[in-house]
């Protein structure tokens, strides 16, 4: 995981064009954008958390960077 890639994504593209990212990944279809990663696990990593990061400026009515450094937040401490 590399949060500089999920933080790029969620700056850059819009939740449908990450769904129809998310889909086309598991279905084994070419991507509509690129998404950095070593795989398609971290591909689909960087793709969900970016996902979650637009998800909660929508639903919770806060900023970008505020959903962001949240989303950060809760990596670190399931790490820890």
């Amino acid at each position: 995981m590399k949060l500089p890639v999920i933080k790029d994504l969620a700056e850059t593209k819009s939740i449908s064009q990450l769904k129809e990212a998310e889909e086309k990944l598991i279905n084994g279809e070419e991507l509509p954008f690129e998404v950095k990663g070593d795989d398609e696990g971290e591909q689909l990593t960087h793709i969900l958390g970016a996902l979650d990061i637009l998800e909660r400026v929508e639903n919770e009515k806060i900023d970008l960077k505020t959903a962001t450094r949240a989303f950060f937040e809760r990596v670190r401490n399931s790490i820890s």
